[in-house]
């Protein structure tokens, strides 16, 4: 179970592509509203309805936590102390931690990003506490994985997928959507 968490502003094509090509996948997905409502309001006027709302979502049944980047929905994912616990609970325990454009900036100012490669949207690289940034489209390292931003959205959803399932799932996919 992968679930990506939404807050007011967040990045559509980041988080909507990432649903769309795990639930592609066979890879079961949920968008979870931090929010307290399940209509979330994207950065751009898209309101999508989430699947949970964050109190419903169950953590032991979770293997990955992503998290889509867009303003102010990065700055609204940072302030839930909820989803802080979660991601310092999965990064101690081996579980799969995503972040993509400035949502990275969470996972630094949470110092789980320490010794470890990663990248993020221009302008946030100082917020990748203790990492070396690279400008790679998405980058790997151990269970966290990382991306630029809106435009390496189908990148980091197909290596998502990889890792999730397999490389010939994700091979698939791309061929089948033409990428």
């Amino acid at each position: 179970m992968v679930y990506v968490h939404l807050a007011d502003g967040f990045e559509e094509i980041e988080a909507l592509t990432v649903v769309d090509v795990l639930r592609r996948a066979g890879i079961e997905t949920k968008m979870v509203s931090v929010t307290g409502d399940r209509t979330v309001r994207g950065a751009h006027g898209i309101a999508v309805a989430a699947d949970l709302l964050f109190q419903e979502a169950d953590y032991e049944k979770c293997e990955m936590i992503v998290l889509p980047g867009g303003m102010p929905g990065t700055n609204n994912l940072a302030k839930h102390e909820g989803l802080a616990k979660q991601l310092s609970a999965f990064a101690q325990n081996g579980k799969w931690l995503a972040a993509i454009c400035a949502a990275p900036s969470i996972l630094g100012r949470l110092s789980l990003l320490k010794g470890r490669r990663a990248t993020c949207y221009p302008g946030y690289e100082n917020q990748l506490t203790g990492a070396t940034f690279t400008e790679e489209k998405v980058v790997q390292d151990g269970r966290i994985v990382t991306s630029r931003g809106a435009g390496t959205a189908m990148e980091f959803s197909l290596a998502l997928a990889e890792l999730l399932k397999d490389g010939q799932t994700s091979a698939s996919l791309r061929k089948a959507m033409i990428v």
